[in-house]
């Protein structure tokens, strides 16, 4: 068997997001996907991936893998060439699931559980949906007229919210208030009024369900090192299970300065791209979570690499997930296949929403927990309809 074409698709309304299908000459379609700077990433798939890929042999993940991120521009980030290796390989391992009659988390390994817990990032319908990535002061906040507007929710109504999730099963929630006062104040900084404001949503959940919800705290890397040490410790007193990426991930060594300065756990991070920033940091006990998209870290080949890193420093794995729903669904088959799995990020506004609208399938998620995907490969294929969309740009690379 043998990559006859590349074929990447995306659209005007989900500008972030972009799929690849990998085209044999066994006529099976492998299909991949990764998010943010769709134009860049089927530039750099077309122009500088294509040639080394096509009329290989798709079964050859970890050749093809190296390959790519051999390549001089591609040194361990989250850039366009991670992004859009990874896509190429979670297109290759669905496609490999495709010729084994068999779904990709067998293919990593097989179940290491029958369902697995899930935490609800609190993100609302129109969050990173399209192609402006807004300022953290607002991320579409008030846009949205879903039933699942979580964010307005938490910025606002966190009692009601904490609430809603527990009557649905679900006992984990991710939240980012600090996020604009550091925008106001460019990360420098934080007056009084604002802890006190940011404070009140832990504050609103505590009061109304007590210690029954988790509560992981999202800082998107905005603070300096001080007052990110400064907001933990306020923090401290509403017990929250994570703070997840509190500071600029490229120093491990400030990193376990704020790892040490506090009880709660750290949990790094969606931006770090391949393995080897993450030795780097658990060398230094700078993170207890070790979390990564793999939509952006190498793909499956690169995520199970890490996890099982993780597991040799006896940390927990948590894949992220706040992109694209197939990007989801590959996540959700790493979770299942990796023994120290802790929980699967989810958020309900997409995989109740707009992931339905690009899609054929969602995985079942009950009561707090998802449950494998069934199928061959990823179980998921784009709907006919994204074929159709008038705004749709396809390109295609043949050999």
């Amino acid at each position: 068997m043998k990559i006859t074409a590349i074929e990447t698709l995306r659209t005007e309304e989900f500008a972030n997001v972009i799929w690849v299908r990998i085209h044999t000459d066994s006529g099976l379609i492998g299909l991949g996907e990764t998010f943010y700077g769709a134009g860049a990433i089927e530039a750099q798939i077309h122009d500088t991936f294509a040639g080394r890929l096509l009329g290989r042999d798709p079964l050859r993940i970890e050749a093809i893998h190296r390959d790519m991120l051999n390549l001089p521009m591609a040194q361990s980030s989250t850039g366009v060439e991670y992004r859009a290796a990874s896509a190429i390989d979670i297109a290759l391992w669905d496609l490999f699931g495709k010729v084994c009659g068999q779904p990709v988390h067998q293919m990593l390994g097989g179940l290491c559980r029958d369902k697995q817990r899930i935490y609800n990032t609190c993100a609302g319908t129109r969050y990173v949906r399209s192609t402006n990535i807004r300022p953290v002061s607002n991320w579409s906040l008030a846009e949205g007229d879903g039933a699942y507007e979580d964010l307005d929710a938490f910025m606002n109504r966190a009692d009601a919210l904490a609430e809603s999730l527990l009557e649905s099963g679900i006992s984990a929630m991710k939240i980012w208030p600090f996020d604009p006062p550091a925008q106001d104040n460019q990360g420098l900084f934080i007056s009084a009024a604002q802890m006190k404001q940011a404070v009140e949503p832990f504050e609103k959940i505590r009061k109304a369900v007590g210690d029954k919800m988790d509560i992981m705290v999202e800082f998107h890397s905005l603070w300096n090192l001080p007052t990110a040490k400064q907001i933990a410790r306020v923090l401290e007193d509403f017990a929250p299970t994570w703070y997840e990426d509190p500071i600029r991930m490229n120093s491990p060594q400030a990193l376990a300065e704020y790892a040490q300065s506090t009880d709660v756990w750290v949990c790094a991070s969606e931006t770090l791209g391949s393995r080897y920033p993450y030795k780097d940091m658990l060398d230094r006990d700078a993170m207890h979570v070790v979390m990564a998209d793999l939509c952006w870290t190498g793909g499956l080949t690169e995520g199970r690499k890490i996890a099982a890193m993780a597991e040799t420093y006896h940390r927990p794995f948590a894949p992220h997930d706040c992109i694209g729903p197939v990007g989801f669904i590959a996540a959700i088959h790493m979770s299942f296949s990796q023994p120290n799995t802790l929980i699967q990020e989810s958020v309900r506004a997409f995989y109740k929403g707009w992931y339905n609208e690009l899609v054929t399938t969602m995985p079942v998620i009950k009561d707090g927990y998802v449950y494998p995907m069934e199928g061959v490969g990823l179980g998921v294929d784009l709907k006919p309809a994204v074929f159709e969309r008038s705004d749709l740009t396809v390109r295609r690379s043949n050999i």
